[in-house]
């Protein structure tokens, strides 16, 4: 009897190609780890990323894909708390070291030796997937499993911080950009109770930014509009990559205000010290969540029936799905699938 194992994948064979069909064979099961079959994979502009080597850490041949939505095939020898047949999520990172500050802490996501599902392995744009069991998380009876993928990444990105920095429900909190990332935060934050503003650039996303939860809009383009909300905000999410002034936005916070990236601007941040000093106000980050705060996303989207929205594609139609993407007009999320 073999050991090994075939996956058909897409891959991208260089920088910027377009995706291949790809069969690659794996050996016998880790220990630890756990084998999905694929039912659906979201595409994210981190996988763009990938597949264009924006970041410079991409391998060839590349199979993207992070935002997965799969059922556990088969488990290894060690693990304990998964089943075969159980649904499961697998998102950005597939595997920690598990021994240092930050995984005896839970915060595995902040791992320095966190494997990433694409980078240096293979991801979800295929008919199977591997990780390490504990990176991957129970999906609740309820979770719509064809929008669920994006919130693996998308999703968690905007949740994690509400968890990290107690962002309360009296908190008047904006989001800047509503896209594929904003368009959740905008419906996490109005289930928990927040007053939310959004913050867009865009006039024919007004009206869905407030269908989705937000209870007021402003003009991210009309500097009158942005300085007459001077002082109104405990918090703002930014998820666009994009340079704009940001101090404009600090100036919108209340005293010990926060303005917080998860959008991965690659320019530096030009941001005067006084407005932060005299109203003591802060600036931070945070990338993707630990497992035991995407099982919490999972469930608050369950309790309120939470969905990205998504469109949907075949796994077999994965460059059509990908120029959507690239063109901008997707809304908001595009999920591939196997079914």
């Amino acid at each position: 009897m073999s050991n090994t194992t075939t996956i058909n994948a897409f891959a991208a064979n260089q920088a910027g190609g377009s995706l291949e069909p790809f069969t690659y064979e794996v050996g016998a099961l880790e220990p630890n780890e756990v084998e999905l079959d694929v039912l659906y994979c979201g595409i994210c502009h981190s996988d763009l990323s990938m597949i264009n080597n924006e970041w410079g850490m991409s391998e060839y041949p590349l199979v993207g894909g992070h935002e997965v939505i799969g059922k556990v095939a088969i488990v290894g020898a060690d693990v304990e708390h998964l089943t075969v047949g159980t649904v499961v999520g697998l998102g950005w990172q597939s595997a920690y070291c598990g021994h240092c500050e930050s995984c005896d802490s839970g915060d595995e996501n902040l791992c320095s030796t966190a494997q990433g599902t694409i980078v240096a392995r293979h991801g979800g744009f295929a008919d199977k997937v591997r990780a390490d069991a504990d990176s991957v998380i129970p999906v609740p009876d309820g979770i719509d499993l064809e929008s669920a993928g994006p919130l693996l990444c998308g999703g968690i990105t905007v949740f994690n911080p509400l968890v990290q920095f107690e962002v309360k429900s009296t908190d008047k909190v904006a989001v800047i950009g509503i896209g594929g990332l904003g368009h959740i935060a905008l419906k996490f934050l109005s289930n928990w109770g927040c007053e939310v503003t959004a913050f867009t650039s865009s006039d024919s996303k007004r009206d869905e930014a407030l269908s989705m939860g937000a209870h007021k809009t402003l003009n991210s383009r009309d500097e009158a509009e942005i300085e007459a909300a001077a002082n109104r905000f405990d918090f703002i999410i930014s998820t666009v990559n994009v340079k704009l002034d940001w101090n404009r936005y600090v100036n919108t916070l209340r005293p010990k205000g926060r303005l917080h990236f998860v959008g991965a601007a690659l320019e530096p941040l030009d941001i005067g010290a006084m407005s932060l000093i005299m109203g003591q106000r802060s600036i931070s980050g945070s990338p993707v969540g630990s497992p035991s705060t995407i099982g919490k996303m999972f469930d608050f989207a369950n309790r309120h029936q939470i969905q990205p929205q998504v469109e949907m594609f075949p796994m077999s139609r994965i460059n059509e799905a990908i120029a959507r993407l690239k063109s901008g007009e997707a809304r908001y999320r595009i999920v591939l699938s196997n079914e």
